[in-house]
């Protein structure tokens, strides 16, 4: 049976109470038998005093006279206290009725010191102090008695009060724990009440924050958080759907428009042929669209699986320069490049970190205006292999910096309109990075061009660090 927050913690709140409770009475009830056994113990002890002083001080008259002394000092007592006292030969010098009418044989006491015990006498119970005393060389034995009843009826009613309370207090218990378990909750229904009312299309509206600095605080902060996170993910959807939408859109019409041309009038072989390359162009472009968002939507999955092995980094900074080079030279741009002669390696997946440095390289082309520069280098950091990207471009705005990474982003939109591309190429390059165990930094000044160092760890070094998988995991962006 499946039980509530709220249920649960008024049974555990009970069964601590009750068990506390039943430590409690328990402490008390041995308190108190220890309390009375202590007392019967003092009195017995006691009365057995006076008999020992009155022996003793009438005993040099005789021992007639030491039984009548007895006699009158059993006359004087109340409360039920007796005892008894045998001679040196034997004899009983005196005995209570209670002694005489049970005739039940005690032990012997100790040589030195008293002794007690606990028997019932003409059935009544009583605490016996008992010694031996040497008084003018003689020896007696002393028996002093006190009942026991009355302190036995105290610690019943004690115990029954005990069992009356214990049920009522647990109930009690029980009540003030479900109530206070009610209050405590409160707060917890409000967050749910509030939750229910939350939806994707109001991802805007947060929780209430308690006043009170508790867990229940840090529960609602934390969840206000989430939802915080969520609407960014879900305007980043929005986003996202928009802008597939819109760049798809454009190159289905071009090449809807271009067939639809072509198809008019008849027209020439050569005239033919031009439109075919230029609706395969469209199609190579949106081919390569359509394959990075597949690349991204995999690499969320965990489908895009990478092949690691040790990969000569020289020969892929020459190979990506060439084509870089070509880029540049079509747009009227400096292309410098500077790369250490030793060979280094890397473990790493060759096709993807050759995406990663042309989306690069491809990004400084397309955001450097003809007449700028773009340099290429490399060199290694201790366990780590640095590539820089540096171009004299645009730049990137300070408000625009943390989400140049973003699917689809890109800064300045008027402006970009103007330049070709997807959006894509930079998430990518950031996803690579992480799926190698690597960071990217990024320095960019508005109107002064970018840098973009990766840092991957060489083969050999902190191999323990690497992934075996292409599961992207999050590593910090770095920003300057």
């Amino acid at each position: 049976m499946k039980l509530t927050i709220r249920a649960r913690l008024t049974l555990l709140y009970c069964a601590v109470l009750a068990a506390s409770f039943v430590a409690f009475f328990w402490i008390c009830d041995f308190g108190f038998q220890r309390s009375i056994e202590t007392t019967v113990n003092n009195a017995s002890q006691s009365n057995l005093e006076i008999v020992k002083r009155v022996v003793d001080a009438s005993l040099t008259k005789g021992l007639p006279q030491v039984s009548k002394e007895l006699s009158e000092l059993s006359e004087l007592w109340a409360n039920g206290a007796i005892f008894e006292v045998q001679g040196p030969d034997g004899a009983w010098l005196f005995r209570s009725e209670r002694f005489l009418r049970s005739q039940i044989p005690l032990p012997v006491p100790p040589a030195n010191g008293t002794a007690f015990l606990t028997t019932n006498l003409d059935f009544q119970q009583y605490r016996i102090a008992q010694e031996e005393v040497l008084l003018d060389g003689q020896h007696f034995r002393i028996h002093a008695a006190v009942p026991t009843e009355p302190f036995d009826q105290a610690l019943d009613n004690f115990r029954v009060i005990e069992k009356r309370f214990l049920s009522l207090l647990v109930l009690l218990a029980s009540l003030l724990g479900y109530w206070l378990s009610g209050r405590a909750l409160a707060p917890v229904n409000r967050i749910i009440a509030s939750a229910e009312n939350i939806g994707v299309q109001n991802l805007s509206q947060r929780l209430p924050v308690p006043k009170a600095q508790d867990e229940l605080r840090r529960l609602t902060e934390t969840v206000n958080a989430m939802l915080g996170r969520l609407e960014s993910s879900v305007q980043r959807i929005q986003q996202f759907t928009a802008d597939a939408s819109h760049d798809l859109r454009t190159p289905l019409a071009l090449i809807r428009t271009n067939a639809e041309l072509a198809l008019r009038r008849p027209r020439t072989e050569a005239e033919y042929r031009d439109t075919l390359k230029r609706i395969l162009g469209t199609s190579q472009e949106t081919t390569q669209w359509i394959e990075s968002l597949l690349t991204l939507a995999r690499a969320d999955l965990g489908a895009a699986q990478l092949r690691f092995e040790a990969v000569e980094l020289n020969p892929l900074l020459q190979s990506t320069a060439q084509k870089a080079a070509v880029l540049a030279l079509e747009k009227g741009l400096m292309f410098l490049e500077s790369f250490p002669e030793q060979s280094v390696f890397l473990r790493a997946d060759a096709t993807a970190s050759e995406r990663l440095l042309l989306a690069l390289l491809e990004n400084a082309v397309k955001y450097t205006p003809a007449g700028g520069c773009v340099r290429y280098r490399s060199y290694t950091d201790g366990p780590c292999a640095v590539v820089e990207v540096e171009d004299t471009g645009t730049g990137i705005s300070p408000q625009d910096l943390p989400h140049i990474f973003d699917r689809f982003f890109r800064a300045d939109q008027a402006r970009s309109r103007e330049v070709p591309g997807s959006g894509l190429g930079l998430s990518i390059a950031r996803w690579v990075v992480d799926a190698h165990g690597g960071n990217i930094e990024v320095n960019s000044r508005l109107g002064m061009g970018s840098l973009f160092r990766v840092r991957l760890p060489l083969a050999g070094e902190a191999s323990a660090s690497w992934p075996t998988d292409a599961k992207s995991r999050s590593l910090p962006l770095q920003t300057n």
